[in-house]
């Protein structure tokens, strides 16, 4: 079952990464950086209501515009990196291969199912400012039709032309960082083991190896 932060984030788009840092870019650059970011995430948010609200497509088509949404706005690879965190460096190549296709399988799962039953949640962007080097925080708020808004926002890392989400913090709390402490802890009881975490992944998305 999702908590509410997963579903509240989903509502929107979904989840991860995060950490501070000092800004090495001059102001100007950073302004450019950051109105970039925000009209990333606007674009991004009208497009999933724009597809989501649209119920003339099957559930088949859209899972499938939900993946292509999932790529256009997230660094999906990046992300399961960082949030495997230091076991991703004692992971073999097969490993991680595997690992990323379950990663990927696992937010497709989790979130795909709300996008499915969107039910007229809009967001209206509140702010941005920089956060790091080439990062900007991009903040909003999420109206929902039968409850009150909650503040979610994005961190969005510009790499050359390209903007992309790599963490999701609702109500102040990072999706990415939560989902790092999940898997260390599974890994953990699996006496450090990546194999016992991505054997609790194919449970999990039902896939038997």
């Amino acid at each position: 079952m999702l908590t509410r932060r997963q579903f509240v984030a989903s509502a929107a788009l979904l989840a991860v990464s995060g950490w501070a840092g000092h800004s090495l870019i001059s102001p100007a650059a950073a302004q450019t950086a950051d109105q970039g970011a925000s009209a990333f995430i606007q674009k991004l948010g009208n497009d999933a209501i724009a597809t989501f609200s649209d119920k003339s497509l099957s559930r088949d088509q859209a899972i499938q515009r939900f993946r292509t949404l999932l790529y256009a706005g997230f660094d999906v690879p990046y992300i399961g990196r960082w949030v495997l965190g230091r076991y991703w460096n004692s992971a073999n190549e097969a490993q991680r291969a595997e690992y990323q296709k379950l990663f990927e399988q696992l937010i497709v799962n989790t979130y795909a199912e709300r996008f499915v039953e969107y039910s007229g949640e809009t967001f209206k962007i509140t702010g941005v400012s920089p956060a790091g080097e080439a990062d900007s925080m991009v903040t909003t708020q999420i109206v929902r039709p039968n409850g009150p808004p909650v503040n979610v926002s994005w961190r969005v890392r510009k790499g050359g032309a390209d903007y992309k989400i790599i963490d999701v913090v609702v109500e102040n709390v990072s999706m990415g960082v939560t989902q790092r402490q999940e898997f260390a802890s599974v890994i953990e009881q699996n006496g450090g083991r990546v194999d016992g975490l991505i054997q609790a992944l194919r449970q999990k998305v039902g896939r038997t190896g």
